[in-house]
């Protein structure tokens, strides 16, 4: 599900949206099969007759409880928390009952850098350290898929927000010859200058 339409300011367009890796459903996944495999043990060795059915409900209790708090509810919180990039600002939203959100324009965003560590390479995601100019300082965004990419991404929406422009910082091969021509000429017309005068000269 993408970004609501009627959270978007005018001419505000989503460039990304996303959720955290996939890799956060890992514990929550393996949590799930151990439980599983653990009641339908007690399910296969109790009897279902006598005492024994008791322990059959408790054994379902206690599973469920683990389930529902170790594998869904880190399911729905990995579902209710998104990223999202617009082309005037970065939206993070969070919290499956009570939700939190918070906007950086883009324009007080100063540096975009990403933390990887060997688990995170082998997924291809990341963390974004997203500085701002705020009371925030550093913001962490943690677990982003192709945190490359969108590392590389939201620079550039950065640098066109503040309006740095790479052409004036790395001038192209023409603007280097014309300042070097430029350079040349005015370093004959100051030789030209400072030669002395010859009367001889201008009468030939």
């Amino acid at each position: 599900m993408g970004f609501p339409q009627r959270l978007l300011g005018e001419g505000e367009s989503v460039v990304m949206h996303m959720r955290t890796h996939a890799k956060a459903l890992v514990p929550p996944v393996a949590v799930l099969l151990a439980v599983a495999a653990a009641v339908g043990f007690t399910f296969g060795v109790l009897p279902s007759e006598g005492s024994a059915l008791t322990g059959r409900w408790v054994a379902a209790a206690a599973g469920a409880i683990v389930v529902i708090r170790w594998s869904l509810w880190p399911f729905l919180v990995w579902l209710t928390s998104t990223y999202t990039v617009t082309n005037e600002r970065l939206i993070t939203r969070q919290g499956v009952f009570n939700r939190f959100g918070r906007d950086i324009p883009l324009g007080r965003i100063n540096d975009v850098a990403y933390q990887q560590d060997l688990l995170d390479r082998l997924f291809r995601c990341g963390s974004l350290n997203v500085s701002a100019a705020s009371e925030h300082g550093t913001i962490v965004l943690s677990d982003v898929p192709r945190v490359h990419d969108v590392q590389r991404e939201l620079s550039e929406l950065v640098r066109v927000a503040h309006g740095w422009s790479p052409t004036r910082a790395h001038p192209s091969a023409d603007q280097t010859r014309e300042r070097a021509d430029r350079a040349v000429d005015g370093q004959r017309g100051a030789r030209i200058r400072d030669e002395p005068y010859d009367w001889q000269r201008d009468s030939l």
